[in-house]
């Protein structure tokens, strides 16, 4: 096969077999999910250095179906699951740092409050789960009264306020009124 041909089938190929694992941003992978791909990328250049792309496809499949198989044994198996990807692990509970978990998990104080700033957070005290999900993002369950407030929370207090009041003869839909009003 020319050489400049070569990479153009590699990268196809590997485009396709990517495809058909559905996979997420590198952010969202599971451990498992990015040594799939990190060894598809080690595996494309080896044709450059063996000249058999035959092998590197082969190589290639072989790891989609691992990675597939994987993923079938963990939706099916909770064992499984919780050897191959892992579980949550709490970090933060009622506004307060778990130690133990931040030493396990090589994190520190500084890096979590970055994150929880990100999320528009303004102090610990407003969280009352924080938790490292198994694809290294981080989850907040925020405590009563913290959440943000709702379109239909507030369709809600409205049409509760103004029913009650007989100010309204039926509930509004606040999202058609607004479009109504043009604002």
């Amino acid at each position: 096969m020319p050489f400049l041909l070569k990479p153009i089938v590699l990268y196809v190929v590997a485009i396709v077999l990517l495809r058909i694992t559905g996979r997420r941003s590198l952010a969202q992978m599971t451990i498992a999910q990015t040594v799939m791909v990190i060894s598809i990328g080690a595996i494309i250049v080896e044709p450059f250095a063996d000249k058999d792309i035959i092998k590197t496809i082969i190589a290639a499949s072989i790891y989609i179906i691992l990675l597939l198989l994987f993923e079938y044994l963990e939706f099916h198996f909770h064992f499984f699951e919780k050897i191959a990807v892992g579980r949550e692990v709490i970090i933060i509970e009622n506004g307060n740092f778990i130690p133990a978990n931040l030493k396990k998990l090589k994190l520190t104080k500084a890096e979590i409050m970055t994150r929880v700033r990100q999320e528009g957070i303004p102090n610990l005290n407003y969280i009352e789960k924080g938790t490292l999900e198994p694809n290294g993002q981080f989850g907040f369950i925020l405590k009563r009264g913290a959440e943000p407030i709702r379109v239909q929370d507030m369709e809600y207090l409205l049409n509760a306020i103004l029913l009650k009041q007989h100010i309204i003869d039926k509930p509004i839909d606040l999202v058609d009124e607004l479009k109504k009003q043009q604002i």
